[in-house]
């Protein structure tokens, strides 16, 4: 299926340079249950971004900036943002995100370094996700009077996405992937987005700003402005839909319409470890059983969630902490042992510890952070 397991060497991508601290196994590992907070490992120099990433980088920001630029200029943005701020560290998050303009501002915040990072990681994955690219019937034969110079049409192929947890990071970053694609054969993206807060909106606008032409800088004159910009998706190419429901009521009956008959990528983006701390290890561990029962074969699973000792989840009368990882992999890869009506998780990579840097030259109304975060992709494979 392309990579092979084990990435040892950080990589480059269409959008930055990746530093990570990988392992790679399909053995699950002792519990390493403990009380003590390891020490986070501190952050690498930045990486040289060469002007290309810039300016792929700078495209992605531009999304949000143009999206949400009444919101960044707001005079309430400041005191609303530490309102958000306060619902999420109180872990409120039905207050946190209760709101459209508390979505819209923690879309415009939060989002922007995410989406890019997340495009990252799906260029770096392409090689799993070419396969997954399920192609269309094929054209019918030209008609007898057809250009017979004209060289033979590829078909089109489709990439389904389901994103659990997804909101305008996934969304935006579903798009930038697509971009990068080479023209032919042309793939289009077909992303669902289901999550228990209204991001509907959010989605539709950032969907709309990804396929329409963007706008000229406030300080351009008609002599300076390119009308030949494009949009950085083909709208023919590219569709999003959001459901919003509660992720943790969905089961061998209501996942399937979701998730098709042929292969997709399904994605959690920094909420499996918010679903281990907030729903517990039991009903965690049967959302992701429930999907793996009707997920089908071939699909593949991208979990992408904070290192380390951000990623814990405590258990037990002595408040015993479990790190993500390894909760993740006894119940995934406890499928090799314990196949789920005839399914079966492979770990294709895995990546422990993995910083993301945006370029320093990158415009925003506001300051950009980097991130750090954990990685690993699964296949669903036939266990007969």
């Amino acid at each position: 299926m392309g990579r092979p397991q084990g990435n040892k060497k950080g990589k480059e991508t269409s959008f930055g340079r990746a530093k990570p601290n990988n392992s790679n196994s399909n053995n699950t590992k002792k519990a390493p249950a403990k009380k003590d907070v390891p020490k986070e490992e501190p952050a690498p120099p930045p990486p040289r971004v060469d002007d290309e990433t810039r300016k792929q980088q700078q495209g992605l920001i531009n999304i949000f900036r143009n999206t949400f630029s009444d919101i960044l200029s707001s005079s309430s943005f400041a005191s609303t943002l530490q309102s958000v701020k306060q619902a999420l560290f109180d872990r409120d998050f039905a207050r946190a995100f209760g709101t459209e303009e508390y979505l819209q501002v923690y879309a415009a915040r939060y989002s922007p370094t995410r989406a890019v990072c997340y495009a990252s990681i799906l260029a770096g994955i392409s090689d799993h996700l070419e396969p997954v690219s399920c192609a269309a019937p094929q054209l019918p034969t030209p008609a007898p009077d057809s250009d017979p110079e004209a060289g033979p049409t590829s078909p089109p192929r489709t990439l389904r996405v389901l994103s659990v947890g997804g909101g305008a990071a996934e969304v935006v970053a579903f798009g930038a992937y697509l971009a990068q694609l080479p023209p032919s054969p042309a793939v289009h993206g077909a992303v669902t987005l289901l999550d228990s807060a209204a991001w509907g909106l959010i989605v539709a606008s950032l969907t709309t700003s990804l396929t329409s032409t963007p706008p000229p800088p406030k300080n351009a004159t008609t002599s300076t402005t390119q009308p030949t910009d494009a949009p950085l998706v083909d709208p023919k190419l590219f569709s999003s839909a959001f459901s919003q429901q509660d992720v943790l009521a969905l089961d061998d009956k209501t996942f399937p319409p979701l998730l098709g008959d042929t292969p997709l990528l399904i994605t959690l983006l920094f909420t499996l470890n918010e679903l281990f701390t907030t729903a517990g290890i039991g009903k965690t561990t049967k959302f992701l059983l429930n999907l793996t029962s009707v997920v089908p074969i071939g699909s593949l699973l991208l979990v992408v969630d904070s290192p380390g000792s951000y990623s814990e989840t405590t258990l037990g009368k002595e408040a015993k902490r479990y790190p993500m990882q390894w909760l993740l992999d006894r119940i995934i890869l406890g499928t090799q042992r314990e196949p789920i009506a005839g399914r079966k998780w492979t770990k294709l990579e895995s990546q422990d510890s993995t910083w993301f840097r945006l370029a320093d030259s990158l415009s925003f109304p506001i300051p950009l952070e980097n991130m750090r975060y954990q990685m690993h992709l699964y296949r669903a494979e036939d266990a007969e």
